[in-house]
C-alpha cells in the first residue's frame, strides 16, 4: 500500500477491524512514520441480465423496483414488502459469484412472492412479465392464480 505521504509503497498493519462490509486497516508508512487508513472491500463481478431477446444489460435494482412498484400501485402492499421482493431476487441470482441471470428467473422470484402477498398486484405484473395479449390471457392467469390456491 502506497503511502499517500511519501508514496512510499511499504507499510505495516497497526489495527484492522470490520466497517460496513468493508475492512477497515489502520497502517504506518515504514519511511515516514506517518498513519493513515485503507478500507478493502471485496470485489463483485458486474450483475448481467440476459434479456429474452438475447441483449445483455447491467443489473439495476432500481429497474426492479420499478416494475414492481407499479404492480402493487393503491394496493396494501408495503415498502418493505417490496425491498423483500428484490433481496429475495438478488440473493438468489447475484448473491455469490453469480454474473449473469435471465430477466425469466427475475420475474419468475417476483411472481412468486407477490402470488403469496397480493393477488391483482401479481396479475399486474404477470401481465407485464408474460406479455397478455389479450383478455384471455388474463383470465388463464387467474384461472392458474385460482387453482394453486384450491391446492
Amino acid at each position: 500500500m502506497r503511502c499517500p505521504f511519501c508514496q512510499y509503497e511499504e507499510s505495516k498493519v497497526i489495527d484492522s477491524r470490520p466497517a460496513e462490509d468493508k475492512k477497515r486497516r489502520r497502517r504506518e508508512c515504514l519511511k515516514c512514520g506517518k498513519r493513515f487508513t485503507t478500507y478493502e472491500i471485496v470485489e463483485q463481478p458486474m450483475r448481467i441480465v440476459v434479456k429474452r431477446d438475447g441483449s445483455l444489460e447491467p443489473y439495476d435494482r432500481n429497474k426492479l423496483l420499478s416494475g414492481i412498484y407499479h404492480a402493487i400501485k393503491k394496493r396494501p402492499v408495503s415498502y418493505a414488502q417490496v425491498n423483500e421482493i428484490a433481496d429475495s431476487v438478488e440473493e438468489k441470482y447475484t448473491g455469490g459469484w453469480h454474473s449473469q441471470m435471465t430477466s425469466d428467473q427475475i420475474g419468475a422470484v417476483v411472481l412468486e412472492r407477490l402470488r403469496n402477498m397480493d393477488e391483482i398486484a401479481y396479475i399486474r405484473f404477470a401481465s407485464v412479465y408474460q406479455d397478455f395479449k389479450d383478455a384471455s390471457s388474463f383470465i388463464s392467469a387467474i384461472a392458474a392464480l385460482n387453482q394453486t390456491e384450491e391446492k
